[in-house]
């Protein structure tokens, strides 16, 4: 049998490895043994700080609407109970974002759930 030598798809491995840990600090960047680790904590981080990124956001769209009712009186859990019984079906980032961007719509969107 041939003799089969592997040197490309090591050096392509190492090749793509180094790649993916490009722009990180010191040795991670340039060393294998320090890159894969890194590489591979990178992506646990990564997966799970997609589903904490959606958790932060719904805290600050509740914190913003919040804000943004309290001067006409309400507080955001009964301002949230009004709006499901006049009918208005906004979601909670949409209303966040008109009581930062749109303030005079979201008081008429307030006055109608009244």
């Amino acid at each position: 049998m041939p003799r089969v030598k592997r040197g490309t798809q090591h050096i392509k491995r190492r090749k793509n490895l180094l790649a993916k840990t490009k722009g990180m600090m010191w040795k991670r960047k340039s060393s294998i043994k320090l890159a894969r680790p890194a590489f591979l904590k990178a992506g646990v981080n990564a997966y799970r700080d997609r589903r904490n990124k959606k958790r932060s956001f719904r805290a600050l769209f509740l914190v913003r609407i919040n804000a943004a009712v309290r001067p006409f009186g309400f507080s955001y859990s009964t301002f949230m109970d009004t709006l499901k019984k006049a009918n208005i079906g906004l979601d909670r980032k949409i209303l966040s974002t008109l009581a930062k961007d749109h303030p005079a719509v979201f008081a008429k969107l307030v006055e109608k759930a009244k």
